[in-house]
């Protein structure tokens, strides 16, 4: 069987904790409380048919989760290291309800903030940042890692092992925030870390410096996310444009007023060929036409030099419909994100899209929801693969049976075949086959489910004219199993 042949593409949704932008929705709420939003923004999205999450487990230096290092997030309880009571534990709580689902879950983390907005902190801080004064660098409002410090690049492959090794993650995903975007008439002063771990680059050279800083992060926690689990995924979601084309002959046709490898010294390009990340998740948030930065040249560059990783696309949905945005976000017919789909399925190396952000669904202008789930997502669909150089085809289901209910359903159960964990199958896809059909497995209107649980309750009515189900299995990295199906 065709595991690449498959329909498949990437449908995710940013789920952001930062000043409680997306969830929680206020920092009183009980521990109930925080879990019925959760379970509600993830029904939405499942029922939209999307496939992934990409959920904030680490605003700053601070954490949704159980931390060995650091503090429990001032966004989730409203102060500094107070764990959720009665207690339970965010991370895996959202993990194991995005799995149930179906859905990829993608730990986003941003490796050098460490406190946002400092001076709010003086009353309760964050020891770390009084234990290792030297490590941080205070710039805007916010304070810094200093990328510069071999130390901190030990820290930050500390906190990302922390979490791959202790939760079912699907992939670590970082977002444009490596060196801070630059202020202007502002220093961020890294010339004591430069002076004392520079000397190749000394003294004029602290640009190329500080972007081999970046790229030994980078190529570091890609052998650490590996070495520990092969099947998760290491993804990037940089800033919309790498370099413009005035700059650099290989860049795009685009009049950024900064870029990834200039001011935030990313050169992603680098480790696109270097084979460092899994994914590459440009935030294309501008709209098609910009005179400066037209989503058109920002999506066509990146699927021009994508370098064989696979490639989604981030789009602005909050800009839909705010009278503050440019007339663009604000045609009803069709919306601007309507557009950049029909864009996106022109372009084949293009293989997903991802939104900003869950609050932007909630709200739903122009009726977006609707339109996404008739127009592009009629029917669920398979994640891409996620590690190309190496298949886990995981064992076919066993004993399957549909068992008759009273309540005008079918109850549809199979078991699994336990393996190790790479191989092991962690989610199915269920068809469904009328007589006389043939079972074509590539036809996404034949999917009624993508499911990680090893049930499901399927309508009587919708059973009336068909034939037969099949169920294949999927393992962590997305390959698949033979089919296995069951006569009606």
């Amino acid at each position: 069987m065709g595991q690449e042949t498959i329909p498949r593409e990437f449908r995710g949704v940013w789920i952001a904790t930062v000043g409680n932008i997306d969830w929680p929705s206020a920092r009183n709420l009980s521990s109930d409380q925080q879990k019925k939003e959760i379970i509600k923004l993830l029904d939405l999205f499942k029922s939209m048919n999307f496939n992934a999450i990409v959920f904030q487990v680490r605003p700053s230096a601070d954490a949704f989760y159980k931390s060995k290092y650091e503090p429990w997030s001032f966004y989730l309880n409203g102060e500094n290291n107070k764990a959720p009571l009665p207690y339970y534990d965010p991370l895996a709580f959202i993990i194991d309800e995005t799995h149930k689902r179906g859905m990829e879950f993608h730990a986003w983390l941003n490796p050098y903030r460490a406190v946002v907005n400092y001076q709010e902190y003086k009353s309760n801080p964050f020891p770390l940042t009084y234990e290792k004064p030297e490590w941080f660098i205070n710039y805007g409002k916010n304070k810094y890692f200093d990328p510069g410090l071999p130390e901190v690049r030990a820290y930050t492959n500390k906190v990302v092992t922390d979490i791959v090794q202790n939760y079912n993650i699907d992939a670590i995903h970082f977002d444009d925030y490596f060196y801070p975007y630059k202020i202007k008439g502002e220093i961020f002063d890294d010339q004591r870390s430069f002076k004392a771990y520079g000397a190749s680059f000394y003294p004029d050279q602290s640009e190329d410096w500080r972007r081999e800083n970046v790229n030994r992060i980078i190529r570091e926690l890609h052998l650490t996310i590996k070495r520990l689990k092969p099947w998760v995924q290491f993804g990037i979601s940089p800033f919309g444009v790498w370099r413009n084309h005035t700059d650099d002959l290989r860049g795009s046709i685009t009049e950024a007023g900064q870029t990834n490898y200039d001011d935030l010294y990313a050169d992603i390009v680098l480790w696109m060929k270097n084979g460092w990340i899994d994914y590459i998740l440009p935030q294309a948030y501008w709209h098609i036409g910009h005179d400066k930065v037209d989503y058109k040249e920002v999506v066509a560059w990146w699927a021009k030099n994508s370098f064989g990783t696979n490639l989604y696309v981030g789009h602005s949905l909050y800009r839909l419909g705010k009278q503050n945005e440019d007339k663009a976000w604000n045609v009803q017919h069709p919306t601007q994100i309507e557009q950049q789909l029909e864009m996106n399925t022109s372009i084949s190396q293009i293989e997903g899209s991802v939104f900003f952000s869950a609050k932007s669904l909630v709200n739903n202008p122009f009726k977006i929801n609707e339109l996404l789930k008739d127009k592009f997502f009629q029917h669920p669909v398979l994640q891409p693969v996620a590690n190309k150089n190496e298949k886990f085809s995981p064992q076919p289901v066993s004993n399957v049976r549909l068992t008759k209910l009273k309540s005008k359903q079918y109850l549809l159960e199979w078991d699994l075949i336990p393996e190790n964990d790479s191989f092991q199958a962690v989610k199915f896809l269920v068809y469904q086959f009328e007589y006389g059909e043939t079972h074509n497995i590539h036809k996404t209107s034949n999917i009624i489910s993508l499911t990680g649980e090893t049930k499901l309750m399927i309508p009587k009515k919708s059973l009336q004219s068909s034939h037969s189900l099949i169920i294949i299995a999927v393992s962590k990295n997305n390959n698949l199993s033979s089919p296995v199906s069951i006569k009606l």
